[in-house]
């Protein structure tokens, strides 16, 4: 039987234009309609937000825990549900729980809990993105040393069959990694993404050129924009189709570099919280230090939610809110393939929904 119910509010951003005096209708959590308040049947029930605006949930594709419970350190369901819970309160509604560079048992003990969580029904979390430990550790910012290494065939295959299914993302210093290495992540249907990386321009076109699709955290972790030297900054600037994830807390990107990386790469550039959370455990005793996070005195993580991003690109880097929310939302989704489900309100989509006030503030994830 349908399970038909409507929500409107003063106006509605689709993830392409604004309406205002509609509604939009969802049945068993897809969107099937969207149609004036005037023309609405009587008998759908319709939960209206005044002095708010609707908007397609955020995809936060990197976050590393959250309410003192690092993925990393407490490798279970609950750090999951926790997770879930800090990613909604900022208007995500999926997200990529993420582990830094540590052993391989940490890993599979994050694979293990992904699975647990899914096990129970556990809600938005779209699957594993592994940091590390195959970076370069020149430009291994927080990460540790001991643990940095290339790869052989074997170590990949093995962490691969395992977590088949669950990671969906690796970030990898492309220089460190093997074509052959590469070619086998590709195959298992998983996004590379190049991070904490010293590579040259041609080294990061060249692992473009292999299937690299992104980029962690532009600017943070990577062999910078030179003139002489582009660098894997410049590489990624210049492409044509590579996607880079950023920081927009003020601490890891100025605001003008946000600017200048989103007047250059338009659709190719979104946000990641990059959002850690206390803890004295672990190899990252990660510890809150104004409003971002150190560990053992490098900066180490982010304390944003999605929504404080959409504020901080609109007010600091002067980006449009329309693209400030595809950011959080729709160009996440193309990475991840799956902008045909997500990042708009459009018939046939989830109806995966954020509300947000005229501060840009989250008020709830109504039907969800």
């Amino acid at each position: 039987m349908p399970e038909l119910k409507a929500y409107s509010a003063d106006r509605i951003f689709t993830g392409e234009n604004w309406l205002s005096g509609q509604a939009v209708v969802k049945d068993n959590g897809i969107i099937v309609d969207i149609v004036s308040l005037a023309s609405l049947s009587k008998e759908i029930a319709v939960e209206n937000f005044p002095g708010c605006f609707l908007a397609p949930a955020f995809i936060d594709l990197q976050i590393y825990g959250a309410y003192g419970k690092l993925l990393a350190v407490y490798p279970e369901a609950d750090s999951l549900y926790k997770l879930n819970e800090y990613c909604n309160s900022g208007g995500a509604a999926f997200c990529m729980p993420t582990v830094a560079t540590n052993t391989y048992d940490v890993f599979y003990q994050c694979i293990d809990a992904v699975k647990d969580y899914w096990g129970k029904d556990g809600k938005g979390v779209l699957g594993l993105h592994i940091e590390g430990p195959w970076i370069n550790p020149v430009k291994r910012g927080a990460h540790i040393e001991s643990l940095i290494h290339s790869p052989s065939v074997r170590q990949v295959e093995e962490l691969l069959n395992y977590g088949k299914g669950v990671i969906k993302i690796i970030t990898l210093a492309p220089e460190v990694c093997s074509k052959e290495v590469t070619d086998l992540i590709l195959s298992h249907d998983i996004i590379i993404s190049a991070g904490h990386s010293n590579a040259t321009y041609n080294e990061a076109i060249t692992g473009f050129s292999h299937g690299i699709s992104a980029v962690t955290h532009l600017y943070n972790a990577m062999s910078p924009l030179q003139h002489r030297q582009p660098g894997l900054v410049g590489a990624t600037m210049d492409h044509n189709s590579v996607r880079a994830s950023i920081i927009p807390d003020g601490h890891h990107v100025d605001y003008a570099a946000i600017r200048i990386a989103k007047a250059v790469m338009k659709e190719r550039l979104f946000v990641i919280t990059d959002a850690v959370t206390e803890t004295d455990k672990g190899y990252y005793p990660h510890e809150l230090a104004g409003d971002k996070y150190e560990s053992l005195g490098i900066l180490s993580g982010s304390a944003l939610t999605m929504d404080k991003a959409v504020s901080n690109l609109v007010i600091h880097a002067g980006i449009s809110l329309d693209e400030a929310l595809r950011m959080c939302s729709l160009y996440p989704a193309k990475l991840i393939g799956r902008d045909h489900e997500l990042g708009r309100i459009s018939k046939g989509y989830r109806a995966a929904i954020v509300v947000m006030n005229e501060r840009m503030e989250t008020q709830g994830l109504p039907g969800f």
